[in-house]
């Protein structure tokens, strides 16, 4: 068959490009994915802290007055 070395080439072509589109979109996913992620994060430490402050605070206030 003359015709299939042209239909084979076609194939592994069509194999790697996808590949390569595959794992580069994947790589762009999980980026964005970690990124939202470590937004989320920092939100709460922010809370944490903000939490744990104003809990001093108010152990601070009980003890001056008492």
């Amino acid at each position: 068959m003359v015709g299939g070395g042209v239909s084979r080439g076609w194939g592994y072509f069509r194999i790697i490009t996808g590949t390569v589109l595959g794992g580069v979109l994947g790589f762009y996913v999980m980026h964005r994915v970690e990124i939202g992620y470590k937004e989320k994060m920092k939100e709460r430490l922010r809370r944490y802290e903000m939490e744990i402050k104003r809990k001093q605070t108010q152990l601070n206030e009980i003890d001056d007055s008492a």
